[in-house]
């Protein structure tokens, strides 16, 4: 049942977070490249996942898919036509209920760079917000996204793995209080993201002095607003750096925000007289770090904020023993959804047969053997034959339900054809009905 689900994706945990760089997908054609690589691949559900730690493709399998697709998902996400064996070194692959496992895993922050980390949640709830826009999910990523969001309010509500500093804008925050506290002066945080916008409101709770830089000036006073802070644009930034003792830039820009001039004039700015400390959260990077380097700035990326959360892991993956038992009581209530949510038409219709079948039998026998029942009995045994027909279409429910979730593959198609051509045709249309109803990738 779960085992044309699939998840094909690299993390951190290959080269570190700025090696994702190379797998993201452009902003402009995002959509055009998903969609033609669906149906190139008869995918018949498709979502894209992108975040400072990983880059994956969830999806689901239709009939003529072949079994990995990691070679053409590494030429999708880089552009390149892999060379033999890349494709399965570089990318991992998951499959069926393991697919199911890790997106679970992921969105609770189980499987993050800092365990139990809070921003991945909401970033598997914009995955699934971006694919339901495009049209590009279905039924079955549907559930699944649903359950893995369900799973990860759980883990928030019955654990304690999210305790402590495990937001990445947190640890990032950390290190511009340090400088702060040091040095006096204010912060700039370029970008409206989710890492920006808690940054700013524990930087604002601290006493910080804030200027908030986007692309959109009318979007940079919108959460400068919320924290009474200056803003600017970024073509602001870019001409007449202000004076900061800090920088933190989380953007999706897909390319160096900050390039060695205006770097330089960042740095000829600063109050204390110190080189600024450059914070970038974003992949791929923000900050030109060639040029900082070469003008002896120090520039903190995604490596080596990843590489703090190891000090406190060890103490959340305690916590986190507790949240796995919780995915997989989770994964136990994923088939039973599957069964209802997917196949709930075909035991709906198979019940339906049965009482047709029930009916047709009683009226024939009211109609000739028992023609002179009143009206009470007829009804007692209307009412008997209801009651008896829902009682044999449950065996073979439950049989289906079994084969769903222990046979193998093709197990209802087996089923569908030990039975009548014209029952199993009302069968496979039931279902045929649903698939067609929710809709999957737009070829």
């Amino acid at each position: 049942m779960l085992e044309d689900l699939g998840i094909v994706g690299v993390s951190w945990r290959q080269n570190g977070s700025e090696s994702l760089q190379g797998f993201l997908l452009p902003a402009e054609d995002q959509a055009a490249r998903l969609r033609d690589f669906a149906a190139r691949l008869s995918l018949a559900e498709l979502a894209y996942l992108a975040t400072c730690n990983r880059v994956e493709l969830i999806f689901s399998r239709g009939a003529t898919t072949p079994r990995d697709i990691r070679a053409a998902a590494f030429e999708l996400l880089t552009g390149n036509a892999p060379v033999p064996g890349q494709a399965e070194r570089r990318l991992r692959a998951w499959q069926g209920e393991g697919a199911c496992e890790h997106l679970f895993l992921v969105a609770a922050g189980l499987d993050s760079a800092a365990v139990g980390e809070v921003e991945i949640t909401g970033q598997v709830r914009d995955c699934r917000e971006q694919a339901q826009a495009t049209g590009s999910i279905g039924p079955k990523l549907e559930l699944l996204f649903e359950e893995a969001l369900k799973i990860a309010r759980q883990v928030r509500g019955e654990t304690r793995v999210g305790a402590g500093r495990v937001s990445l804008a947190e640890i990032a925050v950390d290190k511009l209080r340090e400088r702060i506290a040091r040095t006096g002066g204010a912060v700039a945080l370029i970008g409206i993201s989710a890492m920006t916008e808690r940054a700013a409101l524990a930087l604002a709770k601290s006493g910080i002095e804030l200027i908030v830089v986007n692309r959109s000036a009318d979007k940079a006073a919108m959460l400068a607003r919320e924290h009474g802070a200056a803003h600017c644009s970024l073509a602001e930034f870019h001409a007449e750096p202000p004076a900061v003792e800090g920088v933190l830039t989380a953007t999706g820009a897909g390319s160096a925000l900050l390039d060695a001039s205006v770097l330089e004039r960042l740095a000829a700015r600063t109050p204390s007289g110190e080189a600024p400390l450059l914070i970038d959260m974003a992949v791929p990077p923000d900050i030109d770090a060639a040029a900082a380097k070469r003008l002896g700035l120090e520039r903190i990326g995604m490596d080596e904020i990843v590489a703090a959360t190891e000090e406190n892991r060890a103490a959340r993956l305690v916590e986190a023993a507790q949240a796995r038992e919780l995915v997989d009581a989770a994964l136990e209530r994923l088939y039973e959804r599957f069964a209802e949510r997917i196949f709930g038409p075909l035991f709906g219709t198979l019940q339906n047969r049965y009482r047709h079948t029930a009916r047709q039998g009683v009226e024939r026998l009211l109609g000739k053997e028992l023609k002179g029942l009143g009206s009470a009995e007829r009804e007692a045994i209307s009412t008997w034959a209801e009651v008896l027909a829902r009682r044999f279409a449950h065996i073979p429910c439950a049989g289906l339900r079994g084969l769903l979730k222990q046979g193998p593959a093709g197990s209802i198609d087996a089923f569908l054809a030990g039975l009548e051509p014209e029952f199993a045709d009302e069968l496979r249309a039931a279902l045929n009905q649903r698939a067609a109803g929710d809709g999957g990738a737009k070829a």
